[in-house]
């Protein structure tokens, strides 16, 4: 590898960072950030993800995919946990996601690496496809010796990134494209390769620092798939206000676009495509919309344990990310209304109060005659 891009990418559990929109589209959406590529022949498109998380176990589908005539390309990766499993994702899941959220749109050889490269330890190597895959443990540095040992070359500043990354956690994902496997498989630039990881965590984790490449627009659609709606507030969870359409706190640019609880129709498209029988019918779906300088994308994602999306700086450990509550936040012993709560609410209250205040009007006036 000659040159790898500022970022990693998006990590590979479960759910996903690809392109979802490469079936509408003429040019393939980039699966993730920091790719390795010579001479910044390869540029980040667009990232679409799917994460779930469900009863400890979070799962990322991702694409991995690239733009640009090069010969060499690859990626690092951070991951909050080591993989249960890596296979083939979901051939469609993606692009039905998409539909989903877009109505009106018509839409060689695995790495020949040595466990004892530097001091990072080898824990899986997985070849799917035209990608292979290797999953790392290490320190940053080790890391580092351990891709410069394998054909990565990594500039200073991603040098600097990865090292970050590796203080949250020490887990990595290396995958490099055999690009002559792809054209053999016919496989435009790079597209098709689905990945799924299976992967057990406390929380819903999505690393999206890694995505903020150099001098790029940060564009990305981010699918969350949860037990239950996800808000952007403490107050709007214990309401059941709709988050549709409010911006994260602290985020610019970054919008829940889309939620909704699953539909039989989803639910069977998304549950009957390949080695997505995990999908669970009884859950939401949240679709986040990203578009923002890459200078104010410095945080990853997490969820916390009443829904609430919760940001923190990359290179915070991943199952950190929702420990630092912000002062506001209420107990979470306070039960959550249903979404669509609001209206109803707010109606009921409104007229309670309306009539509460006439009647404290009505009986000091009845008060002061009688006492006149």
């Amino acid at each position: 590898m000659t040159k790898l891009h500022r970022r990693f990418v998006i990590p590979a559990l479960a759910t996903a960072m690809a392109l979802g929109l490469f079936a509408f589209q003429a040019l393939p959406a980039l699966a993730c950030g920091g790719l390795v590529a010579p001479n910044g022949a390869v540029r980040l498109s667009r990232a679409t993800t799917f994460v779930a998380w469900h009863n400890g176990i979070e799962r990322y589908l991702t694409a991995f995919t690239y733009q640009g005539n090069v010969s060499n390309v690859g990626w690092i990766v951070p991951l909050p946990a080591v993989p249960l499993k890596i296979e083939e994702g979901g051939a469609w899941t993606l692009q039905r996601l998409n539909t989903e959220t877009h109505p009106l749109v018509h839409s060689p050889e695995i790495f020949a690496a040595s466990e004892s490269a530097g001091s990072a330890q080898v824990l899986q190597q997985v070849k799917i496809e035209a990608l292979n895959i290797t999953v790392l443990r290490g320190s940053g540095q080790a890391v580092l010796d351990w891709a410069s040992s394998n054909g990565f070359s990594v500039d200073g500043d991603t040098r600097s990134h990865l090292l970050i990354y590796a203080k949250g956690s020490p887990i990595f994902m290396a995958a490099k494209f055999d690009t002559a496997a792809a054209r053999a498989r016919h496989q435009i630039q790079g597209d098709g390769a689905p990945i799924l990881i299976t992967m057990r965590t406390p929380h819903l984790w999505v690393p999206l620092e890694v995505l903020a490449l150099d001098g790029q627009q940060v564009q990305a659609d981010v699918y969350l798939l949860t037990d239950g709606p996800i808000n952007t507030s403490d107050v709007g969870a214990l309401v059941g206000q709709s988050p549709v359409g409010s911006e994260i706190p602290g985020a610019t640019g970054f919008i829940v676009a889309f939620q909704e609880k699953m539909n039989p129709t989803l639910f069977h498209d998304l549950s009957t495509d390949r080695n997505m029988g995990w999908v669970w019918q009884n859950s939401w779906m949240t679709y986040l919309n990203l578009d923002a300088p890459d200078s104010t994308v410095t945080y990853d994602l997490g969820i916390s344990t009443n829904g609430v999306i919760r940001l923190a700086h990359f290179g915070t450990p991943p199952m950190a990310v929702t420990d630092s509550l912000p002062t506001q936040a209420l107990p979470s012993w306070l039960p959550q209304m249903p979404i669509g709560t609001p209206q109803v609410l707010l109606g009921v209250l409104l007229v309670f109060a309306i009539g509460s205040g006439l009647f404290m009007v009505f009986r000091m006036r009845r008060r002061s005659k009688t006492i006149g």
